[in-house]
C-alpha cells in the first residue's frame, strides 16, 4: 500500500488493470469531480510519495512482465511546503530515469491538463497520446503570463507562444497520437471518451508488445533524445563580447 515511505496519495490512484486481454500495471492522476473529491485529491496535484507510489507499481510491472499505462491529468505537482521538505523534485527526476529503463511497454495518455514536471513524472513512455483538446506545457499560460508580462491578462498571448495545443504538440513530435473526442468534448459524455481511449490505448499496446526489449528500450531514448527545437548562430569572438 501507498509509497511504504510515508504515506497514501489519494491525488495518484494505482493499480492492476486488464487491457484486451493482458494484465497491467495503471498510474493515473485523479482531480475529483465535485469539491468535495476535489479536495480530497488535491485537484490532482500530487505529492512525492503519489511519485514514489507510481515508481513502485511500475517496478512491480516490470518484474512480472506488465505494461504500464499512464493517465495524466494534473495542473502540477503540489508545491507546498511538505511537498519540498520531502523532495518532490527528487521523486520526479527518479521517475524520468526510471521509466526511460522499463523493460516493459509504456503507454502515457493526456487526458485533461498535462501540466509540468508533474505531469512528466509518470509520462516517460514509448507512445504518448493526447485528447484533441488537452494540453501539455512546462506551465501554464496564466503562470507564465504573470512572469513574463507581469500580469495574467497575457495568458493567450502565452498559450500561442506555448504550442502546447494537441494539434501543436503533435507537429512537434512531443506526442504520438491525437485521440478524438465525443462532440462538445470528453466531459460531455465520459462513456464514449472512454471507449476511444481504451481503443487508442490496446492498438498501441498491440503494437509495442511485438518490439523485442533491446530495440524497445532504445527507440525510447531515442524518442526522448530529439525532443526540442534549437538553432545555432555564429560564434561571436572573445574581443566582441559585452
Amino acid at each position: 500500500h501507498a509509497d511504504r515511505r510515508f504515506a497514501d496519495d489519494r491525488a495518484m490512484p494505482c493499480g492492476m488493470a486488464m487491457l484486451g486481454g493482458q494484465r497491467c500495471v495503471v498510474i493515473t492522476h485523479q482531480k475529483g469531480r465535485n469539491t468535495k473529491e476535489n479536495v480530497m485529491r488535491n485537484f490532482g496535484c500530487a505529492h512525492p510519495e503519489g511519485y514514489r507510489k507510481a515508481l513502485r507499481l511500475m517496478r512491480l510491472g516490470e518484474k512480472f512482465g506488465m505494461p504500464v499505462i499512464s493517465l495524466i491529468d494534473t495542473p502540477g505537482a503540489f508545491p507546498g511546503i511538505g511537498s519540498e521538505e520531502r523532495h518532490i523534485s527528487e521523486a520526479i527526476a527518479v521517475n524520468l530515469r526510471e521509466m526511460m529503463k522499463l523493460r516493459v511497454p509504456v503507454i502515457a495518455a493526456v487526458i485533461g491538463e498535462g501540466g509540468s514536471g508533474g505531469a512528466l513524472g509518470i509520462g516517460v513512455a514509448d507512445h504518448v497520446l493526447i485528447f484533441e483538446n488537452a494540453y501539455y506545457s512546462v506551465i501554464s499560460p496564466e503562470a507564465c503570463s504573470a512572469i513574463l508580462w507581469r500580469d495574467r491578462r497575457h495568458a493567450a498571448e502565452a498559450a500561442e507562444a506555448l504550442k502546447l495545443t494537441a494539434q501543436n504538440l503533435l507537429k512537434l513530435e512531443v506526442v504520438d497520437e491525437i485521440i478524438r473526442e465525443p462532440e462538445g468534448g470528453a466531459h460531455r459524455d465520459y462513456d464514449s471518451a472512454a471507449v476511444n481511449l481504451g481503443e487508442a490505448l490496446r492498438r498501441s499496446l498491440e503494437r509495442l508488445s511485438q518490439i523485442p526489449v533491446a530495440e524497445l528500450l532504445e527507440k525510447r531514448y531515442q524518442k526522448f533524445r530529439r525532443l526540442g527545437v534549437f538553432s545555432e548562430g555564429k560564434t561571436v569572438p572573445a574581443q566582441a563580447r559585452i
